[in-house]
């Protein structure tokens, strides 16, 4: 059954509750969600293991989207990162503005518009 969301496109960079439930719910309505990790992953997969291996917190709020791991350090994954973006209908993320700016990354002009 389509969703509601069907052929919405949406690009995560995130962690902690609020963003990862909010982009789950959005995944839940049928958008296709990606969510871009930090190079070492999203510290919450190793929270337990109780879920096939997987952390439960982890698998709740990320269900329903693809993962990718970047690092924002390298010019080809900051130029990624940016691809991801401008081909996304929405762009979520929830890092403070100085974190994304000192990974020279070009996602923190979307940082006032998306609330971090």
């Amino acid at each position: 059954m389509p969703g509601a969301l069907d052929g919405i496109f949406v690009v995560t960079m995130e962690q902690a509750v609020a963003a990862p439930l909010a982009s789950a719910r959005l995944a839940d309505a049928g958008a296709r969600v990606v969510k871009l990790e930090r190079e070492d992953g999203d510290f919450a997969r190793g929270y337990d293991d109780f879920v096939q291996g997987q952390s439960t917190y982890f698998v709740w709020v990320n269900r329903g989207k693809e993962s990718c791991r970047v690092d924002l350090k390298t010019p080809e994954d900051r130029a990624f990162v940016e691809a991801m973006v401008a081909r996304a209908d929405v762009f979520i993320q929830n890092f403070a503005p100085a974190q994304l700016r000192a990974s020279g990354s070009a996602a923190p002009s979307c940082a006032s518009v998306t609330g971090g």
